[in-house]
């Protein structure tokens, strides 16, 4: 990526933060670009704002007496609640992770989004009966202490601090971006038990014990030491730095290989956040490295990572990578948080299009009409979509997917100084308070080619404003200002800046010519997924035996028995590159029509297959051992 042009940073202040909060850290020089506040930008009528009232609706429908059930018995105190099943089972060592965690997360942001006030009271309500089960010591969960004992004598135990970050990040969100101060405290606690407990244990019990699964716990304390300045936590955070993972990035070395995936996307994000804080370069090279091979090399077409839970290949690999548990769910949240942290140190608009893809076909289509979520996003050939049921599963990719669900209106804008950058082509509106500006953006895309942004100044004013040109945009593209057509363009793959005395009432029209390409399966050119500008096609292939047993689940995070493989649909091009084997049936329905060895068969983006089998990838019959 490109070098930094580094600015100095504000830390974002939240609902309910004391002056002396701000002043605690130092701002560093190790952001180009800034990202705006949730509630700055509000999204206009879409596939994402009718996704997020969905989420917004099962979240809901959980009442709080059920959610915090188990920490109530775990604090000796009386409840007469249903338990919950699934991972939140009161015999389940991960419980608490999506009742005491996940859900606050994503209350707190539902508010900070879309002032969603009937979350924000059901997280208040949370927190407090949560808090009545901290312990005086500070620690808060819903199993005991003894699970940490089981951790540091090496005995078997699932992933405690997994858990404990869930719910001290919780915490932290319902008081940043929804302004409760008891939940500060309340983290606070959980942030000096955790330094009292890391204290205790020299650098090489805790490397040992760093091999169980810990979440992003290093990111929440850093997270608590950004808001309080208290540098105790900051220094737990970096007990946490586990060197077997991080040594090897930091070198450019990708030792990835037999890991399990999303247990590490999380303590990248930790090593970024501390970069942000401290400007120590390492951690910025350990994110940074991190990302670029992961997004680069052990993707596939929709952005999605991991096989089985795993890196299962080298980088560049993913011969024989496709099946019905591919795509955790869980990794490609991480690996979009990851992306925002990434960008914002040096405004790189390619990061977009690995965010953009990410967004529209590995997270959108995640979800069904009622809210349930889905733990894998199967590749397969014949595979369906696997959802949790509303009550009996709360897989780790429940809780990312509601957080996700809640929070769509993020990253659609960044802004430099005076400058302001258009990343995601989404209808929304910006209200930049603080330079008197609104941006309103009218678009169907991906149905329609174009956007529109329209702006509404308090007065004119001079600034940049840079439009994300992405890497699929096809040719005879423009944009037009105020119906005048510009007499130049900027590559796909970066912005075009127009930098301008903008006035009130300003038009900017930006066409986006979509495109059919492809996009080989690295290692396995035979493997060929088509795109449609940023979307990722599937073939229909009907729901004949999809009863409601193969497409919703409870503990278990798949069909039970698995369907029989199918072989993918068969094409024939002369080349990985080809696409005339695709047709365009309707660009505003979104409908396409594959040539295949079988006969004609019908297309469309995956994020929109609900109810059906699919597949993704299509086999080349054509030998291209000699194309390269």
């Amino acid at each position: 990526m490109a070098a930094p042009r580094l600015r100095a940073f504000d830390l974002a202040e939240p609902a309910g933060t004391a002056a002396t909060s701000k002043q605690a850290i130092p701002d560093q020089p190790v952001r180009c670009v800034q990202p705006f506040a949730l509630n700055q930008v509000r999204l206009l009528d879409s596939d994402f704002t009718r996704a997020a009232a969905i989420n917004s609706r099962y979240l809901q429908s959980l009442p709080t007496d059920r959610l915090v059930h188990t920490f109530r018995l775990q604090a000796g105190l009386a409840s007469h609640a249903t338990p919950l099943g699934g991972w939140e089972k009161p015999d389940c060592e991960l419980r608490g992770h999506f009742t005491g965690g996940h859900y606050l997360s994503a209350c707190a942001l539902a508010y900070a989004s879309n002032g969603d006030e009937a979350l924000k009271a059901r997280g208040d309500e949370l927190v407090k009966a949560l808090a009545a089960c901290q312990r005086p010591n500070g620690y808060l969960s819903a199993f005991p202490e003894s699970f940490f004992d089981r951790l540091s004598s090496g005995q078997k135990v699932w992933a405690p601090f997994y858990t404990l970050h869930k719910i001290q990040a919780g915490m932290l969100d319902m008081y940043r971006l929804a302004g409760n101060q008891q939940a500060l405290q309340v983290a606070t606690g959980m942030g000096d038990w955790i330094v009292h407990w890391a204290n205790g244990f020299s650098d090489a019990n805790m490397a040992h014990m760093l091999k169980t699964e810990y979440g992003g716990i290093n990111d929440s304390m850093y997270e608590l030491y950004a808001i309080t300045g208290n540098e105790r936590y900051r220094d737990a955070a970096h007990r946490f730095d586990q060197a077997s993972l991080f040594d090897p990035l930091a070198s450019y070395s990708d030792q990835l290989q037999g890991l399990h995936a999303n247990t590490q996307v999380p303590k990248i994000i930790g090593a970024a956040r501390r970069y942000e804080l401290t400007g120590e370069p390492r951690y910025r090279r350990v994110a940074e490295f991190f990302w670029e091979t992961v997004t680069q090399h052990r993707t596939y077409a929709t952005g999605g990572s991991s096989n089985g839970e795993f890196w299962q290949t080298g980088p560049g690999d993913l011969k024989g990578q496709l099946g019905l548990y591919t795509a955790e769910s869980c990794v490609a949240y991480n690996l979009l948080k990851l992306t925002r942290h990434v960008y914002t140190w040096n405004g790189d608009p390619r990061a977009f299009d690995y965010y953009e893809r990410t967004l529209y076909n590995a997270r959108l289509g995640t979800q069904d009409a009622d809210g349930l979520k889905l733990y894998f996003y199967a590749l397969r050939a014949g595979a369906n979509k696997f959802y949790n049921s509303p009550t009996d599963s709360f897989w780790c990719c429940t809780g990312t997917g509601a957080e996700e669900f809640a929070r769509f209106n993020d990253n659609i804008y960044f802004h430099d100084g005076g400058d302001l950058y258009v990343n995601l082509f989404v209808p929304s509106e910006l209200n930049w308070t603080q330079q008197g500006v609104t941006l309103r953006q009218d678009t169907r895309f991906p149905r329609e080619p174009r956007t529109s942004l329209q702006l509404k100044l308090a007065q004119s004013k001079p600034f940049a404003l840079h439009l994300r040109i992405p890497s699929w945009i096809g040719s005879n593209a423009n944009v037009r200002i105020n119906g005048e057509t510009l007499d130049t363009f900027a590559s796909p793959g970066s912005y075009l800046s127009v930098r301008r005395e903008w006035r009130d009432g300003d038009r900017i029209e930006l066409d986006l010519p979509m495109q059919l390409h492809t996009m080989p399966l690295p290692g396995d050119d035979s493997q060929i997924a088509m795109l449609y500008g940023p979307l990722v096609l599937a073939a229909r292939l009907g729901g004949q035996g999809l009863t409601h047993a193969v497409q919703y689940g409870g503990y278990g995070t798949g069909p039970d028995p698995e369907p029989p493989a199918q072989a993918a649909p068969r094409i024939t091009a002369a080349t990985p590159n080809a696409t005339d084997w695709m047709r365009i049936v309707s660009t505003d329905e979104l409908r396409f029509e594959a040539t295949t060895s079988q006969g004609k068969q019908a297309v469309a983006p995956l994020n929109e297959v609900y109810g059906e089998r699919y597949a993704v990838y299509w086999q080349n019959d054509h030998d291209t051992s000699d194309n390269g």
